[in-house]
């Protein structure tokens, strides 16, 4: 089962800054990531989901290569392309992989204009050592499934305090 965090920045380069940062602690195995996507309240209010994977396009280029080859099978390449890439568009465009976007929508929706909100949805973590390495990067925890100790652990270590508690 994976577990869900959502955590508010000022703006979206600290929210894309710890993304990144995540990510690299995921190439280190520390962190196995399902999903993280980074969603920002534009000044008109409505929202905007920076994916990791776009699932439209992953799907029309899937869609695309399976045409081709089907349509050479058949000798009409580009017919099979086109109508691949049709049905990849309309398969990514009813796909909603990772984190539900409505959902990221409407909790976002606390958040102030110019704000931003980085969803993770977490399958395995080593959580001291991601911890000690997200130590002071800021960031307001919003919601978690975590359980509390683990949930305190991560505000702390947000805040800056997790290395001051440790040595207490």
């Amino acid at each position: 089962m994976s577990d869900l965090v959502v955590i508010a920045f000022p703006n979206e380069a600290a929210a894309e800054a710890v993304r990144d940062k995540i990510l690299s602690l995921q190439q280190e195995y520390l962190i196995e990531l399902e999903d993280a996507v980074v969603a920002v309240k534009r000044k008109d209010g409505h929202m905007k989901l920076n994916q990791m994977v776009n699932p439209l396009a992953l799907s029309t280029a899937s869609g695309t290569l399976w045409g081709t080859i089907i349509g050479m099978i058949f000798l009409m390449p580009l017919a099979g392309a086109a109508l691949g890439a049709a049905s990849g568009a309309i398969t990514g465009a009813l796909t909603d992989l990772g984190i539900n976007d409505q959902f990221m929508k409407d909790t976002a929706g606390a958040i102030a204009p110019g704000q931003a909100a980085l969803f993770l949805l977490i399958r395995k973590v080593t959580a001291d050592k991601v911890l000690e390495r997200l130590d002071g990067v800021g960031g307001t925890v919003l919601r978690t499934s975590f359980d509390h100790t683990k949930e305190e652990a991560l505000r702390a270590a947000l805040a800056g305090h997790s290395a001051a508690a440790s040595h207490s």
